[in-house]
């Protein structure tokens, strides 16, 4: 990857980190919103920092220290990792 691409890469994660910080606030531990609030705010659904599937069955996704957990086809968790 050029060091061009990386740092478009790293924007882009970034933005996304800055939008569920700016959703949750500095002390929520979790809080829910729809799917349509984070695409709104530019939210890029493509770019993640890693993911896993729960016992449920069900994707979580990473982005840094957020998790981000689809609920309904239009509900989405936000969690905070670490607390």
């Amino acid at each position: 990857m050029t060091n061009t691409a990386t740092k478009r890469v790293d924007a882009i994660l970034h933005r996304n980190r800055s939008i569920l910080l700016e959703l949750m606030g500095k002390n929520a531990v979790q809080k829910r919103v729809k799917r349509v609030e984070l695409d709104r705010r530019g939210f890029n659904h493509k770019y993640i920092t890693g993911y896993y599937v729960n016992s449920k069955g069900k994707m979580v996704h990473y982005v840094y220290d957020f998790a981000l957990l689809e609920f309904t086809d239009q509900g989405m968790v936000i969690m905070r990792r670490g607390t």
